[in-house]
């Protein structure tokens, strides 16, 4: 078969490297392509939308400030991404240990959310984020990457895997999921 010729090749995958405009200009490019899917996985791996919009432009920040494109964009980000995220998640457990929520009160002046308020989330996302919570971290980033659409190509980079085990490790977790899905489910109802 014979090899697409440089347009098309280029339009059907952008080759982040490309010297014929600025790296902040392809900064904003990969942004564009791909800031939705970043954040929508740290929003569901973290629970808290505030904490990943504010990683995902963290983590283009940082690309940026690298001064020049990765080899695997995609990966980069998704790894970058994690790494801050699980930095700011031994932040907050430090955090935890050292301000109790009476303390927490009195130093920041905010009162704990009301029950009714905590009550808001429905049953079933409840559910969802627990069960996800379970999982071991690696089935918790391979089923939620590839919620995301991420190719097991990407996946496999971002988490250092053998591209042919992507597959058999999100059947794997896939499973898990839904065996501790269904243990919730029928824990409520018993």
């Amino acid at each position: 078969m014979a090899e697409p010729t440089t347009a098309v090749a280029a339009a059907a995958e952008p080759d982040w490297r490309r010297m014929d405009e600025s790296f902040p200009d392809r900064v904003v490019e990969l942004f564009h392509a791909h800031f939705a899917r970043l954040f929508r996985y740290l929003d569901r791996l973290s629970g808290d939308p505030d904490l990943a919009a504010d990683l995902a432009q963290e983590t283009f920040t940082r690309l940026l400030a690298r001064g020049s494109p990765p080899e695997v964009p995609e990966a980069w980000l998704i790894t970058v991404a994690t790494n801050l995220l699980r930095n700011a998640r031994a932040k907050d457990a430090r955090h935890a240990r050292l301000m109790t929520p009476a303390r927490s009160v009195e130093v920041l002046g905010d009162p704990q959310a009301l029950p009714s308020q905590a009550a808001e989330f429905s049953d079933a996302r409840g559910r969802v984020r627990a069960v996800i919570e379970r999982l071991p971290e690696r089935d918790r980033q391979l089923l939620l990457l590839r919620a995301e659409g991420y190719a097991y190509r990407e996946i496999a980079a971002a988490l250092d895997l053998h591209e042919a085990s992507v597959g058999t490790l999100l059947a794997r977790a896939k499973q898990a999921f839904r065996e501790l899905y269904e243990e919730s489910v029928d824990a409520s109802c018993g």
